[in-house]
């Protein structure tokens, strides 16, 4: 039987919610699907992507480096020697930091055909769809050859409870450091919040939030819902928030059940960043802003009126 790779994240000792929705695609089309899990502890995880249909998990342990820090190069040659070694054709990976690393390595060291920020993907019949244009439209595009790669966006395939009995294979792989690329030093980001990418609830503010400090009413605000917080361009040129916050076309795409807009005019180059969001709620005191016309609800009104009031009501002492 034909075998789907699948790069799976792991995140302060947990599987990461978005790995779920790419399980699921992986095992769409009956395909065995194989987990790689990189120099993490296989079996921790056995029970969780067990319950998601996969059918080996593939501990690799990369030798040699061990107690180096990060290197996509290093990765991306242990992810290729476990392709070749178990004759896996097709690898799907998160559209995230992570994966916009290894892929498009990968698919340059195997000359294979490479589709990132796929929305859904049919891996028997080499098809992908992804955005394009901004946002404007659908694109289909066909793969084919040897290998066949996929970016999955996260969040937007919905993940599916599948039981299965997978198989431990441990692997060991001698991947030396690459003397051409070192990583240096790895320092924590300037938000300690939820990736944007993996939230299922994101509010967001830009030009008129007016300042650093009056975002402060945002993270607030995603406290009290579980949430994160998000920005237009502006916000983080201005320096008000960091860049990994940035929802838009030269930011994240992402793809929550709710994302609430605050004062935000809706510009073509945001919404291709969030158009894939399940319910979009506007506060906004302009009734034509373009993001009200995108939009599932609206709110007219002040954001600094209506944003610590939902605050308010959403707090533990407001519900007891």
């Amino acid at each position: 039987m034909e075998r789907t790779g699948v790069v799976i994240e792991i995140k302060e000792g947990r599987v990461k919610d978005a790995n779920f929705g790419m399980l699921a695609c992986a095992g769409a089309t009956g395909r065995d699907v194989y987990a790689l899990v990189i120099n993490e502890n296989g079996e921790s995880f056995r029970e969780i992507l067990e319950s998601h249909g996969v059918h080996a998990i593939l501990e690799l342990t990369i030798s040699g480096g061990e107690n180096a820090p990060w290197n996509p190069e290093q990765h991306t040659h242990a992810i290729i020697q476990a392709m070749k070694a178990h004759e896996i054709k097709s690898l799907l990976a998160l559209t995230t930091p992570m994966g916009r690393e290894l892929l498009p390595r990968i698919a340059a060291v195997l000359d294979a055909p490479l589709v990132m920020d796929c929305i859904d993907v049919d891996i028997e019949k080499g098809l992908a769809q992804t955005i394009l244009y901004s946002g404007k439209t659908i694109g289909t595009i066909k793969v084919s050859g040897a290998y066949q790669l996929f970016g999955i966006r996260p969040n937007v395939i919905p993940a599916v409870s599948v039981k299965s009995n997978a198989t431990m294979i441990p692997m060991t792989i001698d991947t030396p450091l690459p003397e051409r690329f070192k990583t240096l030093e790895i320092l924590p980001g300037q938000s300690s919040q939820t990736d944007i990418t993996e939230a299922d609830i994101i509010i967001s503010g830009g030009r008129a939030m007016q300042n650093k400090e009056n975002f402060n009413l945002l993270f607030h605000c995603a406290k009290a819902m579980v949430a994160a917080v998000g920005a237009t361009r502006v916000a983080v040129d201005m320096g008000w928030v960091p860049y990994t916050m940035q929802v838009g076309q030269t930011g994240e795409k992402v793809s929550p059940r709710v994302y609430i807009a605050c004062g935000i005019s809706g510009s073509i180059q945001h919404f291709a960043g969030m158009k894939m969001s399940g319910m979009i709620i506007a506060i906004n005191t302009n009734s034509e802003a373009a993001m009200v016309s995108n939009c599932d609800y609206f709110i007219q009104g002040d954001l600094f009126e209506i944003v610590p009031l939902l605050t308010q009501l959403l707090s533990p002492a407001s519900q007891t």
